[in-house]
């Protein structure tokens, strides 16, 4: 082979489920680092390394890019808490006692910068096109209603997930940092409300 011929391996195109998974990690990198604007079929197409007419294979237009990101982020999110539910005990509060260890860290799926990435591309997602967000939207909603029929008292599972998502926010946004006491103290009394009725806290 001549030197400056390069490796048969180079030569073999990506399968095209890989070739997918990279142009939506790619609109997912640019949307979350410069925002909805700065991503074009080409920009997409250039930092996933595939020629525009790959692109266009898999995603007509921008648009239908867009919507692919945000179903794939949406299923993640699903993923994500259907998991962390299952590390809970079953029995009433199981899905409030899910939330609260996903929000102050103490499951293995906690909040990390997976998660804060993916709020950055609903933030910027919901500023070009709000209709944009209904995946996401139908995701929360389901979660609202495993809250409700969690067999705790009514507006205690809302409260805890209203809680834990002004957590979420904070962390992201960098407004507010507590201190291991602090979220202790959280913690306790947001234990007691995912408490079932006779129960001990969690």
């Amino acid at each position: 082979m001549h030197p400056s011929a390069p490796p048969l391996a180079a030569a073999v195109p990506p399968p095209a489920a890989d070739a997918r998974t990279r142009i939506l990690d790619a609109a997912e990198a640019i949307v979350q680092a410069r925002g909805v604007p700065a991503l074009t079929l080409e920009a997409a197409a250039r930092e996933a390394g595939v020629s525009k007419g790959g692109l266009l294979y898999h995603f007509a237009s921008k648009e239908a890019l867009l919507a692919a990101m945000l179903a794939r982020l949406s299923d993640w999110f699903r993923a994500e808490f259907e998991t962390c539910v299952a590390a809970q005990a079953p029995g009433p509060g199981r899905i409030a006692r899910a939330m609260l260890a996903w929000s102050l860290g103490e499951d293995e799926h906690a909040c990390n910068e997976r998660h804060e990435r993916a709020a950055a591309v609903f933030l910027a997602v919901f500023h070009h096109d709000p209709g944009m967000l209904d995946p996401v939207r139908a995701v929360v909603a389901e979660i609202k209603r495993a809250v409700a029929a969690d067999g705790l008292p009514e507006g205690h599972g809302h409260a805890i997930m209203a809680a834990c998502d002004g957590l979420f926010f904070y962390r992201i946004f960098g407004l507010v940092r507590f201190d291991e006491a602090e979220r202790a103290a959280m913690r306790a009394a947001l234990g007691r409300l995912a408490a079932a009725p006779g129960g001990a806290a969690p």
